[in-house]
Order: structure tokens, then sequence, then C-alpha cells
């Protein structure tokens, strides 16, 4: 059990806190649907009971994830992330498909715009709770996704700054990020829908806004689908590879790089190399080189292991760029 739990606590808090203010919304959604019998309210409940559901599953997947390697998977089980994104993001396309059709339906047939001012307001009301709620969970998840990827996450940056750095997050973060995207500004763009129906009468607007958020769902599922399915046959990190060639060739006797890749297993990185040393060092200042380079390298996020292995100097440049050059590289970066 206590395995269990300490497992649990290296699970995604994204995901957990999405799942919890998911949970929520359905239950004010549902309350809502109570007081006014709105058919629409009622499937927006079940839309965000859902997405809890869906959260909650991808929370329990991030953890067992981080679970020792044994004799049997001798990797680990990071690649496991990637599976229960891939379940999850099918949850997303069975809503995504679902909202599209609701809206076309709506745009078809649409029903009636609310004249009565109090259930107009509890509507109102209730999706800017959620809108309020999903901002919140929206900015603890670009805030967690500008802290994997090492950069400032004070003040607006969340909401901001992660967009750019979107790339180098982690699966079940990103998966929280993009859906709470859709879901804030889904709620937004419901209450103006809601609101041109009533003071235009233009009763297609609802309808309008429902085929809007199931296409930037679409959009969710299509990016998330391609990542994650690259990821559970395992792809490399060219971020991280450029980060660790800087630290292999600084060392003063590491004179190139045959080979270097990083490979994902979910959160995890596991790095291989094979660098260029003068042939004349000994086995044993040989050793010492390569305990002080992987011990840098070990240093570096999620990296879990490195194999190091030399080859004599061929007087030939095989890695493509030099220190310099990528230094002036991540100076430029810096400056943008």
């Amino acid at each position: 059990m206590k395995d269990i739990f300490a497992l649990l606590k290296k699970g995604s808090i994204a995901s957990l806190t999405a799942a919890i203010v998911n949970l929520m919304i359905a239950g004010l959604k549902g309350a809502a649907f109570l007081f006014t019998a709105n058919v629409a309210m009622f499937a927006e409940m079940m839309h965000s009971l859902g997405d809890a559901i869906n959260q909650f599953f991808v929370f329990i997947g991030s953890s067992l994830s981080k679970k020792a390697p044994t004799k049997r998977f001798p990797f680990g089980f990071g690649r496991l992330v990637n599976l229960v994104v891939l379940f999850a993001i099918v949850v997303v396309a069975i809503l995504s498909y679902e909202t599209v059709k609701e809206g076309i339906h709506h745009i078809v047939e649409p029903l009636p715009t609310e004249t009565d001012t109090a259930m107009l307001l509890i509507n109102i009301g209730v999706l800017a709770v959620a809108a309020s709620l999903e901002g919140f969970v929206l900015y603890k998840a670009g805030k967690e996704l500008l802290q994997h990827a090492e950069q400032p996450y004070d003040g607006i940056k969340p909401l901001t700054l992660s967009y750019r750095y979107m790339n180098r997050a982690k699966p079940a973060t990103k998966l929280v990020f993009l859906e709470d995207t859709v879901a804030t500004s889904g709620a937004l763009l419901a209450i103006i829908a809601i609101l041109i129906g009533r003071f235009t009468g233009f009763a297609q607007s609802e309808g309008i806004a429902s085929v809007i958020i199931g296409l930037m769902m679409f959009f969710i599922v299509y990016k998330v689908f391609m990542e994650n399915a690259a990821g559970v046959l395992g792809e490399s990190d060219p971020h991280m590879e450029q980060r660790i060639s800087q630290i292999v060739l600084r060392h003063d006797e590491i004179t190139d790089i045959q080979k270097l890749f990083v490979l994902k297993e979910g959160d995890d990185l596991h790095v291989e190399i094979v660098a260029e040393t003068d042939p004349d060092i000994t086995v044993e200042h040989a050793n010492e080189i390569r305990d002080e380079i992987e011990a840098l390298i070990l240093e570096q996020n999620h990296v879990v292991d490195v194999n190091t292995e030399f080859e004599v100097d061929d007087g030939r440049r095989t890695w493509p760029k030099t220190v310099k050059e990528m230094d002036r590289k991540t100076k430029n970066n810096k400056k943008h």
C-alpha cells in the first residue's frame, strides 16, 4: 500500500487538479440542469463528468509510469503514460464528435432563445464560474509546463509564454493544458453565444459556438494523438540532445561526438553517447572523464541513465555543431 501511495505522489498534479475541478463543474452544471431543465446544460454536465474521469485515468497512468524497472521491463514503465493519454484522447475524440454533431443540429433546428431572465442568469452564471475554474486549472498547467521547460513562470507567463514551450511539456501536462485552453475559451464563447441569441434573436449562435468548440477539440485530438503515438514507438528529444552535446563538447579532452541520442520513455530520458578523445589517454583517465561527463548529464531534468563510450579521434568532424556555434545559438534564443 505504501508503494502505491508513493507512486501516486509522483503523478501529474495538473491531471489530478483538472479531474477534481471538472468534477466540481459537473456538479454545478447538474444543479443548474435541475433548476432550468436546460438540455444543453445536461450535455455540458456529461461533458465535464467525462473530462473528470478522463483526467483521473491520466493521473493514474502518469503515476504508474514512475514504477521502477523490473527484470521483465528493464527500461521501466515510462511509455505507459503515452498509452493512457492515447486512450484519453479517444474519449476526447468522441466528445468532439458529439459536440460538433449537437452544434449542427442546433444550427439546422435552433431552439427558441431563452426569455426567462432568471434562467438566463443561471446559465450564464454557471458558465462564468466554469470558465473561472477552468482558467485556474489552465494557469496551474501552464505553470507546470514552464517549470518542465525551465522557464520563468511568474505573473501571467503560464497563460502566455506556455504556448511557446508546449513541445517540451510532459504528455499528461500538455493534454491538460490543451484541454483547458479549449474548455476556458469554450465557456466564454458559449456565454457570448447565449447573449447574442438573447439580444439579437439569432438562435443559431449557440449551435455555431458548439461547432467551433468541437473543431478546437478535434485539433487537440490530432496533435496529442500524433505526439503520443510517437512516444509509444520511442522518439528522440532534439532539445535535450543539443544540451547534452554542449556538456560533452565542453570537456577539454573530448574532440568530437560520433553518436548521441536521447530516447524518451514517458517522462524519463535515456542517453547514449559515443565520443572521440585523444588516443594516448589511459583507460583509468578515460573512466575519470566518463564519470565527470555522466555526473553532469545525470543532473539534467528527467535523465535517468547514461551510457558513454569512447573512440579514438579520427581527425574528421562528425558532430554538426561546435561548442561556439551552439553557445551562439543559445545566446540568440535567450535574446528572443
